[in-house]
């Protein structure tokens, strides 16, 4: 896997949108913030559209951005500008040879999951689960610090904000490559030629306000097709509004102790990456040790 160059002051920070659209009259202010940091701006093409609704633009122009930023000398590295969806559809129009060759870190969370694990599995890049360059204006300090460090390569334990509590699931330590993100595309993508490869990787997931019962139906789906028995370890991130309906339904952490404890490997819940503030960068395809029994989780270099 080819970590890639980090990120200094002057870098130019490339802006995609393969997902949905995004309102044009705020990129000034997107841009405003990363120049108030240190850092140029430069915004594709899917930035500025709109398409059926839901979409940033076509198909072609989402996927030819994502190439045309990673091809050009100019940017440093890139940044997605939000979520929602759209990444599955553009898979397969990307040329995979253009991302291995020409290297640069690549952030983003959410519908972006799509795009971490082809870069992961067809193009040998480390891919970075952070935050999105739509909500740089709000980028809290521990946010910020922790993309930084993630992007240069400079951290080695995740520790989650302000105290917050993590859970062991299920004790145990295992090492393993990092892999994952969004229940939701993780669980689309099974079946087709960018589904998740779990084999000895210690797999994370995160998700945003799903119904507990929806949240059970894409576990069991990841359970069936076989994704905790082949993992190393779990590590469940945010679940940020994913809260019961009804008062006999699971909670969260119970849902997930019913759901893979008896796969018996090491698990922990409530790692602070997803769609959370603040929230922690994860560099996705490098080895880690998890500590389960200890609530740790640290980069191994």
């Amino acid at each position: 896997m080819i970590y890639p160059k980090g990120i200094k002051k002057g870098d130019t920070i490339g802006i995609v949108a393969p997902s949905g659209p995004f309102r044009a009259t705020t990129l000034g202010e997107i841009e405003n913030a990363l120049n108030d940091l240190g850092y140029n701006v430069k915004f594709g093409e899917s930035c500025y559209g709109s398409y059926k609704g839901y979409l940033s633009s076509e198909d072609s122009i989402r996927a030819k951005d994502i190439e045309d930023m990673f091809l050009d000398k100019t940017v440093d590295g890139i940044f997605c500008l939000r979520g929602g969806y759209g990444t599955p559809r553009i898979l397969d129009l990307i040329d995979y040879n253009i991302i291995k060759n020409n290297p640069k870190f690549f952030v983003g969370f959410s519908d972006i999951t799509g795009l971490h694990i082809a870069f992961n599995k067809y193009a040998d890049l480390v891919t970075f689960h952070g935050v999105m360059a739509g909500t740089s204006p709000k980028w809290d300090e521990f946010t910020y610090n922790s993309l930084i460090n993630a992007l240069n390569n400079n951290v080695t334990k995740f520790e989650n904000p302000n105290d917050e509590p993590i859970y062991t699931v299920v004790k145990g330590q295992c090492e393993g490559e990092l892999i994952g993100g969004n229940l939701a595309l993780i669980a689309a993508g099974i079946g087709t030629k960018y589904e998740i490869d779990t084999k000895d990787k210690i797999l994370f997931i995160e998700d945003v306000g799903e119904a507990i019962y929806r949240l059970d139906r894409m576990l069991t789906q990841l359970s069936l097709a076989g994704k905790f028995d082949d993992c190393a370890g779990i590590v469940f991130g945010d679940f940020c509004d994913c809260n019961k309906e009804n008062d006999d339904d699971f909670e969260i952490l119970e849902l997930i102790q019913d759901r893979v404890s008896k796969y018996n490997k090491p698990c922990i819940f409530n790692l602070k990456s997803g769609h959370c503030t603040p929230m922690i960068t994860l560099p996705f395809g490098c080895k880690y040790k998890l500590n389960a029994t200890e609530k740790t989780l640290e980069l191994i270099k």
